[in-house]
């Protein structure tokens, strides 16, 4: 298996309605993130440690919050809010 970033919860449905360009600055930092992850959690499957914290990450015309999930390899959007500015 090999990291990747995925949206949960209500974020999938907002992320529908979304502008192009937003979610595009949201897809970018979240590519960084999953890099980011997958350099310091080498052996993600065999980890047995709690999660790393998640956060908020500000990107042109809003923001979103992530969290990482290291067994599994993913970084979850969580949320997305649009703020169209």
């Amino acid at each position: 298996m090999s990291w990747k970033w995925e949206y949960a919860f209500g974020a999938e449905e907002t992320a529908r309605t979304a502008p192009a360009e937003f979610l595009a600055g949201v897809e970018r930092k979240a590519d960084e993130l999953v890099r980011a992850a997958e350099a310091v959690h080498i052996h993600g499957r065999a980890h047995e440690d709690i999660d790393p914290k998640g956060g908020d990450v500000i990107v042109p015309g809003g923001m979103f919050r992530y969290q990482v999930v290291v067994r599994s390899e993913r970084v979850y959007i969580v949320q997305i809010t649009y703020l169209g500015y």
